[in-house]
């Protein structure tokens, strides 16, 4: 397999972490559709990463698909719980969360790398506003807890990671482990697993 992305895509961070952990042989190419010439624009009418194109040349794209999908090749381990419809409602919700997170943080980013009299306050300020509500709920959900959802690590902890690492990209001057401190350490669990390092290396 191969996985066509970015270093700086929180989507392909994701896609990317739940193929280490699952232990999947595979490709990173870097090749965002920044690059007119990316083969993104082949294989993914969308023109957008994540892509992971398949051993026999079929494509799957968007995060959310790549990690369903993979999460059915083997079962170590299951990141989207099977046969209980409410644990995997919960891990797919927290991984809603995560990628709300994303979606606004990406949008902030948009917004501020445009040229002054374009950018438009209000956005920032409305996207700005849905991240720093929602590291609040994520931060009141998690307490004191290991993991986000059940006792080992499945998707919803890969999807988080990924979106605090967007932040800590993108938004350096937020705060969020001085206002959230429970966050800050379980972040710091995760980030010394060696997919979490290698994936946030990237990003230097």
């Amino acid at each position: 397999m191969k996985l066509i992305g970015s270093n700086t895509s929180p989507y392909v961070r994701k896609a990317r972490l739940v193929l280490l952990e699952k232990n999947l042989p595979h490709d990173y190419v870097v090749d965002p559709p920044s690059d007119p010439n990316s083969e993104v624009y082949r294989v993914n009418p969308l023109g957008r990463i994540p892509a992971l194109i398949l051993d026999d040349g079929e494509c799957i794209f968007d995060s959310v698909v790549i990690a369903e999908y993979a999460d059915t090749l083997n079962d170590t381990p299951i990141l989207i719980p099977r046969g209980d419809a409410m644990a995997r409602m919960r891990v797919r919700r927290w991984e809603a969360l995560a990628d709300g997170i994303m979606d606004s943080a990406v949008v902030v980013r948009n917004e501020v790398t445009r040229p002054p009299a374009m950018q438009l306050a209000s956005t920032q300020a409305l996207h700005n506003s849905a991240i720093t509500h929602t590291l609040q709920h994520i931060a009141a959900q998690l307490g004191t807890r290991d993991w986000c959802e059940g006792d080992a690590l499945t998707l919803a902890d890969l999807a988080l990671v990924s979106a605090l690492g967007y932040l800590d990209l993108r938004q350096p001057e937020r705060d969020w482990r001085g206002t959230h401190p429970n966050l800050a350490a379980w972040f710091q669990r995760m980030r010394v697993r060696p997919s979490v390092e290698l994936s946030l290396a990237d990003n230097k």
